[in-house]
Parts: C-alpha cells; sequence; structure tokens
C-alpha cells in the first residue's frame, strides 16, 4: 500500500472518532439550502480532514462537501481531494451505525487511492494501484496497516446478483434500471459502504439514479476499482471527477462481471 492511501486512512480513522464522539453524545441536525441535513460532527470531522490534508498536501486542492455548500469552493487542477466528512447523516442520526467518512484523492478524473472508514461498525477500507484493503478498527484506536485483508470483489454466484441499495435515498429510475439484471436479492445499506460491500465480496450491485455528488461516492469508487470492480454511468460510460457543479449522472457500480 502507498503512502497516500495510509495517510487517508489514517486521516479517515481521526476523523471517525470524531464522529463517534458527537454520535455517542447526541447532536441535533440543522439544514442546508438543499434541504440536507448537517450536523457539527459533519463540521468538525471536516476542519480536521483539512487541516491534516493541508500538513501533508499543502499544494493539493481539495473539495469538501460543507466547505462547498458554504459557498468556499476550492479551484482544481488535474490533482485533488474530495472530502465528505459524514456521509450518510440520515443515517447518522437515526443511529444505525451505516455511515462513513471518505476521501479521494483524484488524478486526471480518475479516484487513484481513498479511504471510507464506519466507525460505528468498525470497518476501515482503504486503496491504492497496489490493492484493496480491510481493518477492523475500533474508533480511537491507531490503524496497524500490517494487518490488513487484501479484498477482491466476487463473480456474481449462477442464481443472479445480489443488489445493495440505499437505506434512505431509493428512486423508481434505479428501480426500473435494476429490472435489466437478474437479481436474486436485494440489501439496503446507507452511504458509501455499498461500495465496500461489493469490493468485499458481500454483494454485486449496486445502481443510483438519484442525485449524488463526487465526494458522495469517489472514495468508495476507488476501494472498489482496486478491488477488481467498475463504477460506470447507465450508458456504459467511465465515471470520472471534477466536473463542473461536482454532480454525478447516474451510475452503477459492479463487482466483477
Amino acid at each position: 500500500m502507498g503512502a497516500t492511501a495510509a495517510m487517508l486512512a489514517a486521516i479517515a480513522a481521526e476523523a471517525g472518532a470524531v464522529v463517534m464522539r458527537h454520535y455517542q453524545a447526541g447532536t441535533q441536525a440543522r439544514f442546508k439550502t438543499d434541504a440536507s441535513p448537517v450536523t457539527d460532527a459533519d463540521q468538525e470531522a471536516e476542519k480536521l480532514i483539512l487541516d491534516r490534508l493541508g500538513r501533508h498536501y499543502p499544494r493539493v486542492a481539495v473539495v469538501a462537501e460543507e466547505e462547498t455548500a458554504a459557498g468556499r469552493v476550492a479551484a482544481i487542477g488535474h490533482h485533488f481531494f474530495l472530502v465528505d466528512p459524514l456521509d450518510g447523516t440520515k443515517e447518522f442520526l437515526s443511529r444505525n451505525g451505516e455511515f462513513t467518512v471518505n476521501i479521494a484523492e483524484i488524478v486526471d478524473g480518475v479516484p487513484v487511492s481513498g479511504a471510507v472508514y464506519a466507525p460505528a461498525v468498525s470497518r476501515l477500507f482503504y486503496a491504492d494501484a497496489e490493492g484493496a484493503f480491510e481493518l477492523a478498527l475500533a474508533p480511537g484506536t491507531e490503524p496497524d496497516f500490517t494487518r490488513g485483508r487484501r479484498l477482491f470483489a466476487r463473480q456474481p454466484a449462477a442464481e443472479g446478483l445480489v443488489a445493495v441499495g440505499s437505506r434512505s435515498h431509493g428512486d423508481p429510475a434505479t428501480d426500473a434500471y435494476l429490472k435489466r439484471f437478474a437479481i436474486c436479492r436485494f440489501t439496503s445499506a446507507g452511504s458509501s459502504l455499498k461500495f465496500c460491500l461489493l469490493a468485499a465480496g458481500e454483494a454485486d450491485i449496486y445502481a443510483r439514479g438519484g442525485r449524488t455528488m463526487e465526494w458522495d461516492i469517489a472514495a468508495g469508487h476507488a476501494v472498489l476499482a482496486a478491488a477488481g470492480g467498475s463504477v460506470k454511468t447507465w450508458d456504459g460510460m467511465a465515471l470520472h471527477y471534477g466536473k463542473t457543479g461536482f454532480e454525478n449522472p447516474p451510475f452503477v457500480a459492479r463487482g466483477l462481471v
């Protein structure tokens, strides 16, 4: 594993401990102009991530969800980071544990390394060109990367695909799109954890037609791609990052096909 992936994973772990402190204490949501919820956990974790990235990569732009919502959008070049400090705020507020910290490194539109940490379930995922890995990590503990488990997306079973979908953001367009595939079972999960379930060989397909932003999915994309899976638009094109407005088209994430 390269130095950048290890650094992103360590930062995500540190931010996850901040998120869990708020999760255990309880926190109230406020609402942004797009009606999505935000909490003190989002904002404090993002501040920490921005500080750590600024120390280690001072010349690399960072596009972060809460900074962007506040109108502070970084000017990006061919190399930048995407940050979602708390993906699955609705899951955080409903206390089901399915929320994640996400940091991705983007080079020429491609997520080349990333970290996804689900602190409530002690699962840290990280990846780069050397592969995708998972480490069981309780919040507030230091990651020991020598104990990471290599991840590989799986071949679908003969009886059909296991689909994983959003617990909070289902939509009719996605339901219609999935009818193209032989789905034998559907399971729900929150946040970018869905990409990591595909990377870990626990599911086969995740489609999303509703609105998502680049920081929602880039880190999960990095993990899945390094495990042998893919993320493409519904018309089969590669999904790239750094688009104007940072909004994604409908996409489908798959394991091995």
